[in-house]
């Protein structure tokens, strides 16, 4: 499915996995998140995806009035998790706004499960 934005100067028209990818990367970056999460349903069991396979621990719906954005997580061991998710929250939904045009009307937060990073992460 595409989303389209007019402008003065014509239409821009966007893939979904390309805001999805998008908004999957900005997520990846803010502080306490260790990356994106794919639940597997039948198990249960979230497993940490690469950059590659990230929108898959992104939903993404699109109507009229804007998207709505699902971002399933790991979180980093000791950190706040309600103040990660608030965070979370308002820099995709800038970031996705800045990058696209279009109005992100709701970030909804999964904490799918906490992982405990070695030095080396």
């Amino acid at each position: 499915m595409k989303k389209h934005i007019s402008s003065q100067k014509g239409e821009i028209l966007f893939e979904q996995d390309v805001i999805a990818k998008y908004a999957g990367l900005s997520a990846s970056e803010c502080f306490g998140v260790v990356g994106l999460a794919s639940v597997n349903m039948k198990d249960g069991l979230a497993r940490l995806l690469k950059n590659e396979n990230i929108t898959q621990g992104v939903t993404l719906n699109a109507d009229e009035d804007g998207i709505r954005l699902d971002l399933h997580i790991i979180v980093a061991y000791g950190v706040s998790i309600s103040a990660v998710a608030d965070n979370l929250m308002k820099d995709v939904k800038y970031r996705v706004e800045d990058f696209c045009g279009i109005k992100v009307k709701e970030v909804n937060v999964y904490v799918e499960g906490v992982r405990v990073l070695d030095e080396e992460d």
